[in-house]
């Protein structure tokens, strides 16, 4: 199986011409914008954006994400203690949906991007159909780890409030909207076909 780049072509990402390989950084005969095969330290981008977001994920589920206060009392609550609130009241769609938001879902991601570097730097077990197919979920995922943002909004909403109750978000909030952007940050900047490359060379060295 040969890929363009075996056959010296790379793709344009700003017009999406197919150019003839010459050197990097290659130049668009069309925009005549400058770009590289592969997107340039793509493994080194992903990996440092994904510690930034495991970094953020630590304080956004230690810290309180709303405080509730009651006659001037404010009684702070994490992610945590919220969702404990919710099952002690029987609302376990609630705390479904913000366990999966708040936790799984980011937790799902991170995680998976690191699976990925390694693999892309390694090689070790590289089945690169399933990796991208992983790699696709992932992707997918991005838009859905919003909902992290959304929770305080979602827990307010359900919280009866009177006159002598208000509700006001916590500092958690600024770390799960870190968490997000860094997640998607570092998504964006992970180039699947280095899963190719890397499985095309092992294959090249078996075959010598």
């Amino acid at each position: 199986m040969r890929t363009a780049k075996d056959n010296k072509l790379v793709l344009c990402p700003k017009c999406h011409k197919l150019n003839e390989f010459k050197s990097e950084p290659q130049q668009c005969t069309r925009c005549h914008g400058h770009f590289y095969s592969r997107q340039h330290n793509s493994l080194q981008y992903t990996l440092a954006w994904n510690i930034a977001a495991l970094i953020a994920f630590i304080p956004a589920n230690l810290y309180p994400i709303m405080i509730v206060y009651r006659l001037g009392i404010g009684t702070e609550a994490t992610i945590l203690s919220g969702i404990g609130e919710f099952i002690d009241h029987s609302l376990y769609p609630i705390a479904v949906i913000i366990f999966t938001a708040s936790i799984i879902v980011p937790l799902f991601k991170i995680i998976g991007l690191f699976i990925l570097v390694y693999k892309a730097h390694t090689g070790i077990r590289l089945k690169p159909s399933k990796n991208s197919k992983f790699y696709r979920v992932l992707e997918f995922l991005g838009p859905w780890s919003m909902l992290d943002v959304f929770v305080v909004a979602l827990m307010v909403a359900v919280v009866e409030l009177g006159f002598i109750t208000s509700v006001a978000a916590g500092p958690a909030i600024n770390y799960f909207t870190l968490t997000v952007i860094f997640t998607m940050l570092a998504a964006n900047s992970f180039d699947p076909r280095l899963l190719w490359d890397k499985h095309i060379e092992d294959k090249q060295v078996h075959i010598k």
